[in-house]
């Protein structure tokens, strides 16, 4: 559908020029002189080689889908590549973590890498469930099929608002 009007674009005609404009066209910020751009680009490889350092000590997250049956709630998580092994899941005051180590990334014969998108190390995700389950062992089932973790837990039956008498 087309727009009627103009004036609700979130680009202006100065902007839109900055980003659209021909060479001619140069927003004020990006006026360095040449000696002022290698200097630039050397403090932008030197932070992003801090973060390379820094994601060490950060494990990876794990992506997972949340949903409620009648008298379940489910968790499922991709877990390809991993085996039963390699993963811990634990429930404590209906906080859910799982985690894991995701081996098999590294080949002592690389020489060079080309695109690296895979993750490989630890990951864990903690996640505070939306509502009351039960946590003994008889509630809870945890399969890992398919490359997928699925967890159930039976949820806790709530119990009515007792209505409180006032004297």
């Amino acid at each position: 559908m087309a727009r009627a009007n103009n004036d609700d674009l979130l680009m202006d005609d100065d902007l839109a020029a900055a980003f659209l404009g021909g060479e001619d066209e140069v927003a004020p910020a990006m006026e360095e002189t040449p000696a002022e751009v290698p200097q630039v680009a050397t403090q932008q490889a030197a932070t992003s080689d801090e973060w390379a350092d820094d994601t060490d000590d950060f494990p990876g997250q794990l992506a997972v889908d949340v949903y409620e049956t009648a008298d379940k709630l489910v968790v499922k998580a991709r877990t390809a590549g991993i085996s039963k092994s390699d993963l811990d899941v634990s429930i404590s005051d209906n906080i859910l973590t799982i985690s894991g180590i995701l081996s098999g990334g590294e080949d002592e014969q690389t020489t060079r890498w080309h695109i690296q998108e895979c993750y490989w190390g630890e990951f864990s995700r903690t996640i505070a469930l939306p509502v009351q389950v039960r946590e003994d062992e008889n509630s809870v089932k945890a399969e890992l099929k398919d490359g997928v973790l699925t967890i159930s837990f039976d949820k806790e039956k709530a119990e009515a608002p007792k209505r409180i008498a006032i004297q």
